[in-house]
């Protein structure tokens, strides 16, 4: 998956960082918190991957004319803006970041490797019902785990199950949007529809309440 800004619309836009291509990069734009949390991360990979996802989130903020304000993590490990201007979700794996801005919404963004892994553990995240529709194939089990990903992503709470407490849609393996919905919980159910991107051995997916 290569490197990419994209403008979803005035108020939205999503980066990918292949950071592995990019070598590092410059962090003066960070905020001095965030160059605190950073200086903390003494994993090299680990370091990358944070730094990536905050270029990443530069690059969105820059799409749609915004400033990088930096971004905090609260008790449920949600980043948010500190200027308290809009949603931000962030996300890495395998070399690459990706980040999802929206000025008005919640949003959500998940990155999976394509990966037999996820058809092994699909009853821990699925239903029955769920399992009933998909193919026995890695990519459909692979793109069913980041939509619940990136659910979970948007809504912003721990102690919610994605097996019991997120649901999709019947969907193929080709469909480029999905539904699905968070239930059971102490608030309405909340319907979404989640953008599937694929691109070699790499599933994207991303959501906007």
């Amino acid at each position: 998956m290569q490197t990419k800004i994209e403008k979803i619309n005035p108020l939205s836009a999503l980066a990918i960082n292949n950071y592995n291509d990019q070598g590092d990069s410059p962090c003066d734009f960070l905020s001095f918190r965030e160059k605190l949390s950073l200086a903390v991360i003494t994993h090299p990979e680990k370091r990358r991957e944070w730094q990536g996802a905050r270029t990443a989130i530069k690059w969105a903020l820059e799409c749609i004319n915004r400033s990088y304000p930096g971004f905090y993590k609260d008790e449920h490990g949600k980043s948010h803006p500190m200027d308290d201007c809009g949603y931000v979700s962030l996300t890495h794996s395998h070399g690459l970041a990706a980040a999802i801005f929206h000025k008005e919404m919640p949003v959500g963004i998940d990155l999976e490797f394509i990966r037999d892994k996820a058809v092994k553990l699909g009853p821990k995240y699925l239903t029955p019902s769920e399992i009933e529709f998909l193919e026995d194939d890695p990519l459909h089990y692979t793109i069913a785990w980041s939509a619940k990903e990136t659910i979970y992503k948007c809504q912003g709470r721990k102690g919610i199950s994605l097996k019991q407490n997120i649901r999709l849609e019947p969907f193929g393996k080709h469909q480029k949007i999905i539904r699905g919905k968070v239930h059971s919980t102490d608030a309405k159910d909340l319907h979404c529809s989640i953008q599937v991107d694929l691109e070699k051995e790499m599933v994207l997916t991303f959501t906007v309440w």
